[in-house]
């Protein structure tokens, strides 16, 4: 079955790195009732830490425990790879993340400040033994050492465990191009499911779920939305850019429940916000010329979503707790 979202010309990987510089790691544990892992993406190739790059957070629904989006809300900015994992391995990640950056920076808490480490979560409890707390240092460096502009989808990294709309979810990407008065830019999404109701899967407006059979009633979850553009934007903009992850969202039947944690997070790799620089002249695009932008948003996060379910191998985790392959099932 081939489904085809959007209106708008996709990348040519059709992932978050057709964003140039953009790169997306993974490290998998796939071993009996232990499902889980990491996923780290890195913004641009160079100096995260003096070479910031614009950011904006938007937080749909706040059941969730991710770190780093107060300082993000804040200051604008991103300055550190961004790591996906599970709920109760934050901290772990935080830690490895910390001292990736000390390695890097020798003036960090010294005579430069401290650093905002980015860390995204969901809770990936049904497949996964979450309380053995499996995840290690190790295993976020060995993502952040794998990232790179080809990468799996599905259930692979921090997504192993996921179940979106009560079957198999995890890590999904989609990217689009698109003109502003001449200049063409890419903005890409890449997304990790863990949420919703079978009965409300929607997939380019076909209400998929409704003729599936065997879906509990489980709405609360979470679905992280990360999101990367080259387009020169504001902080601002970019805030107003991540608002819009909510209509991906409901295109796939997502209804943010109260129990959900829906957090979308975005960075432009264009007018880097370098710290040796005393004033910053960075070149922002006129709001009324940013409708391409919010679309690309619209369009990518609903065919992520879907593709990591459609990416997605059917697993079977903690006491033979099982999710299914969408792709099977259809």
């Amino acid at each position: 079955m081939k489904y085809e979202f959007g209106t708008l010309q996709k990348g040519e990987k059709n992932l978050i790195t057709d964003v140039p510089g953009v790169r997306v790691g993974h490290c998998t544990i796939a071993n009996g009732d232990i499902q889980t892992g990491v996923t780290a993406v890195l913004p641009h190739d160079g100096d995260l830490f003096h070479e910031k790059c614009p950011a904006a957070c938007h937080v749909i629904n706040g059941f969730g425990k991710s770190a780093g989006l107060m300082q993000i809300e804040e200051l604008g900015a991103i300055e550190t790879p961004i790591i996906l994992t599970n709920t109760l391995s934050v901290g772990e990640a935080f830690t490895a993340c910390v001292r990736y950056m000390l390695e890097r920076n020798p003036g960090i808490g010294v005579t430069e400040g401290t650093v905002n480490p980015v860390i995204l979560e969901c809770n990936d409890g049904l497949l996964s033994d979450i309380r053995g707390l499996h995840i290690k240092e190790e295993h976020v460096r060995a993502a952040i050492a794998a990232a790179d502009t080809d990468f799996e989808l599905g259930a692979v990294g921090a997504g192993r465990g996921m179940s979106c709309y009560w079957m198999k979810g995890g890590i999904g990407s989609a990217s689009r191009v698109f003109d502003i008065c001449g200049e063409r830019y890419t903005l890409g999404a890449l997304v990790m499911t863990n949420f919703g109701s079978l009965k409300d899967l929607m997939i380019f407006g076909d209400p998929v779920g409704k003729r599936l059979t065997g879906g509990g009633e489980v709405t609360k979850g979470s679905c992280i939305m990360l999101l990367a553009t080259d387009a020169p934007l504001s902080s601002r903009q970019l805030r107003r850019a991540a608002n819009r992850a909510q209509s991906g969202l409901a295109r796939t039947g997502g209804i943010t429940s109260g129990g959900s944690g829906e957090i979308a997070v975005i960075f432009s790799t264009a007018n880097r916000m370098k710290t040796s620089e005393d004033v910053w002249h960075p070149v922002i695009l006129n709001d009324d010329r940013l409708e391409p932008v919010f679309r690309s948003v619209t369009e990518t996060v609903e065919e992520a979503i879907i593709r990591s379910m459609l990416e997605a191998e059917t697993v079977t985790g903690r006491d033979g707790n099982t999710r299914r392959s969408l792709s099977e099932v259809l």
